[in-house]
């Protein structure tokens, strides 16, 4: 069976540029960056080489300004926690919005249990968050605001420009998690006045379990894991050669052909948009109409499961989501629906469906053909539908 795969906010493949570029540094380019010997010095060099592609992907000023990590799930913590701690004597207040990622909610809750005050946002419904509300929430004790550029889930994109304006004018620092938006947005971290940006290299066609985390010049943060000193002494450990050096690879192709393939998938998504909106009976699309994500499409189907969904799509070959994969193995309803008014039952029958680099017009066919099929099908064994509806 041919899969089409609409699962690309879980997991991008790896460009195939990308695997070429990282190939010797797991066999003859292997030395240490920490080893002052020839070898060494030439994965110091390559590490150096992508911590600039990474830096000029999101105009920082410095490449000093990145740090690597394992990911975007410690990038968050390291930033959060790390503020957090670091300015214990200014202030333990912190504004968010009940709509962020389960990395971003689950280290704002432990910090919760050390005596930090958490200010949730309500967003509306579309998933925006107000900014007049963003400024009122600060308090003298406020130190850090941390609000995603763009919702992976339902793929609304944050006013995070005027956001970060308020925080530079309040004296407060400005977190953003990038995962969603990195490589399918334009991000300018200088412009947008961010002061801490995380994102991983996964999201950009690029490997697995490698992440950074962009900390402006004059942004002090603790460290999280102590080790040997490496990346400025705010990540020790051994650098992941390969992964560091496939990332900055995936970060020039992202840079390069960004502005031609937003453009591609922005037209893929309308047309994926426009047709099952226009096949299916009550459904509705989950987020803003066109301030959203060049690759999200996001709908609720009245009288459904949407894991039963994801599972009909299956058998149809087409690879989806109910939602943001890190909180898929729950049975509650998203949080981000919930927090956009959306009531648990119908958040309960969400469908997700990402596109990437591969996706190609006659896929987004295929899945409007297919999705009213599976959508009949279950509605005709579900008992949940009244009599004489649809």
């Amino acid at each position: 069976m041919n899969i089409v795969y609409m699962d690309y906010a879980s997991s991008s493949p790896v460009d195939p540029r990308v695997i070429e570029a990282m190939l010797p540094y797991f066999s003859e380019k292997h030395g240490n960056p920490s080893s002052v010997h020839q070898i060494g010095r030439e994965s110091f060099e390559a590490i150096e080489d992508s911590r600039r592609k990474i830096a000029s992907l999101i105009n920082a000023e410095r490449p000093d300004e990145l740090i690597f990590t394992s990911g975007a799930t410690e990038s968050i913590n390291l930033a959060i926690k790390g503020l957090a701690f670091r300015r214990l004597d200014k202030g333990k207040h912190i504004v968010t919005s009940k709509i962020e990622h389960i990395s971003t909610m689950n280290a704002l809750k432990f910090l919760s249990t050390k005596g930090f005050k958490i200010t949730y946002l309500p967003v509306d419904e579309f998933g925006f968050v107000d900014p007049v509300a963003l400024n009122d929430a600060i308090t003298r004790e406020t130190i850090l605001i941390s609000i995603s550029y763009a919702n992976g889930e339902v793929g609304t994109i944050q006013n995070v420009g005027e956001i970060g304006k308020i925080a530079r004018d309040q004296g407060v620092t400005f977190h953003v998690d990038a995962v969603a938006a990195i490589g399918k947005l334009s991000i300018d971290v200088r412009k947008d006045c961010i002061d801490l940006l995380s994102f991983s290299s996964n999201d950009l066609y690029g490997p697995k379990g490698v992440g950074a985390l962009f900390i402006r010049k004059g942004t002090k943060i603790e460290p999280i894991i102590h080790g040997g000193g490496q990346e400025r002494g705010l990540r020790s450990g051994s650098e992941n050669l390969p992964g560091i050096v496939g990332f900055g690879k995936a970060a020039e192709i992202a840079k390069k052909e960004m502005e031609v393939e937003t453009s591609r998938l922005t037209e893929l998504r309308d047309k994926l948009i426009k047709g099952i909106l226009k096949k299916t009976e009550n459904v509705w699309l989950n987020g803003h109409p066109t301030k959203r994500l060049p690759n999200n499409a996001n709908f609720r189907f009245k009288f459904i499961e949407g894991e039963s969904l994801v599972l009909r799509l299956s058998d149809f070959g087409i690879a989806s989501a109910t939602s943001s994969a890190c909180t898929s193995k729950t049975l509650e309803p998203s949080h981000v629906l919930l927090a956009m008014g959306i009531p648990a039952a119908d958040a309960q029958g969400s469908l997700l469906l990402t596109m990437g680099r591969w996706t190609q017009n006659e896929d987004v066919e295929y899945v409007i053909d297919n999705v009213p099929l599976a959508v009949d099908f279950l509605r005709k064994l579900s008992p949940l539908i009244p009599q004489g509806d649809v």
